[in-house]
């Protein structure tokens, strides 16, 4: 059996219950729109003032993923500048940045 529960900005939880009794839990996202939203932001200027920049617009899901693999919650995450400064510096995430500058 398996159960999909549908979130806020295209995030689905999947949980599914195995035929041998294990369950199996996940979370997905469609991250194309964010990667459009973000270059489009970006080509057109919009990467806010001097003393607020947008620097990105990261999905749900690389948060999560990233808190996973470091070992912390999303508070901690999200409170700490030196895990902020690792996601929006992953070269492998610049796609969703809107502001390129240094952070």
């Amino acid at each position: 059996m398996r159960t999909v529960l549908d979130g806020l900005g295209g995030v689905k939880s999947v949980i599914q219950l195995n035929s041998d009794g294990s369950l199996t839990t996940g979370t997905v996202q469609d991250c194309t729109p964010i990667l459009e939203y973000a270059k489009a932001r970006h080509n057109e200027g919009h990467t806010g003032s001097s003393e607020m920049r947008l620097a990105a617009s990261i999905p749900h899901v690389v948060i999560e993923e990233y808190c996973r693999l470091n070992g912390i919650g999303f508070d901690e995450c999200i409170q700490s500048k030196e895990h902020s400064r690792r996601i929006l510096n992953d070269p492998s995430l610049a796609g969703f940045r809107i502001w390129k500058g240094k952070v």
